[in-house]
């Protein structure tokens, strides 16, 4: 009976990263088409591109710095990390799916960068703004190693990684945007496709019975951490949303050359918006969810 029951809440757990995995990948469909694919998409990032030459040197020296301490070097040394804790709690399975989502997230994105996503010539650009750039793999570093982290450490460890590491996830996406290294599309595509990525791995997770219910008592300091990013996604999406379409509500699509900086300020919103939105449904998906052997 009570395997019985084990079982049938694994297969309930299972079907819920599954379904997170296929809407993820579904909005990165999305995000490609309308960014990339339409006049308007492309104008508007262009236009957030344009809006990053006005940021201060202070600002970009400090995005310039953040993403240069992403390496092949420091990306080897988080996939060694995640794969040491996993093995010190001797959890090869759970060292293996947390490996799977970082070095899976980058063999995805480069991919599709390099060898299947083009960008139409819908408007008139030269240089850096014609060539493709979805999805951004500095970001997809970010949040796969966020993602794989949130795996691997102990229930009980979830709460201090979220306070130290989701704060530097989140402004990678950003910086990639002041640094001129990448488009919004580029950082909301990297969140869904890392989101789908450590979904698929936490599905067969569950899937071999690796998982189970966490019957202790709630922590918290891990729910009001929850609470105030998701009130911080929630305001900056509304931010970036108004500073986005405002200069579209007031004078239409041809206003757009006159709002760069605006617009830049909203992409960088959206941009932080995004990262904040995949971390919760990925940590809201583990809640009350534990790998410690039964």
């Amino acid at each position: 009976m009570l395997l019985d029951q084990r079982a049938e809440t694994t297969e309930v757990t299972a079907r819920r990263w599954l379904v997170i995995a296929i809407a993820a990948a579904a909005v990165a469909v999305l995000v490609y088409v309308l960014a990339v694919w339409t006049t308007a998409g492309q104008q508007l990032e262009n236009a957030a591109l344009r809006g990053a030459d006005e940021a201060n040197a202070g600002e970009s020296g400090q995005a310039w710095h953040a993403l240069g301490q992403i390496t092949v070097y420091s990306l080897a040394l988080a996939v060694v990390a995640v794969a040491l804790v996993g093995v010190l709690r001797r959890r090869w399975d759970l060292a293996l799916a947390a490996v799977g989502v970082v070095v899976g997230g980058q063999v995805v994105v480069q991919v599709l960068k390099r060898f299947v996503l083009v960008r139409p010539h819908l408007v008139e650009v030269t240089g850096d703004y014609a060539h493709n750039s979805l999805p951004s793999g500095h970001t997809t570093i970010a949040m796969t190693v966020l993602f794989a982290a949130l795996i691997v450490v102990p229930y009980r460890w979830r709460g201090v990684l979220l306070f130290f590491v989701l704060p530097w996830a989140v402004g990678i996406g950003q910086y990639t945007l002041t640094a001129k290294w990448h488009r919004l599309s580029d950082t909301l595509a990297a969140d869904a496709i890392a989101l789908a990525l450590a979904a698929l791995a936490s599905w067969w997770l569950a899937r071999r019975g690796a998982l189970h219910r966490h019957t202790g008592r709630r922590r918290t300091g891990r729910v009001v951490l929850i609470v105030f990013w998701a009130c911080s996604g929630v305001l900056t999406f509304a931010l970036g949303v108004f500073l986005c379409l405002v200069p579209l509500f007031r004078e239409g699509l041809g206003a757009v050359s006159g709002y760069e900086w605006v617009i830049y300020l909203g992409a960088g919103s959206l941009a932080s918006a995004g990262s904040i939105c995949a971390a919760l449904v990925f940590t809201a998906s583990w809640r009350r969810v534990d790998t410690e052997a039964v």
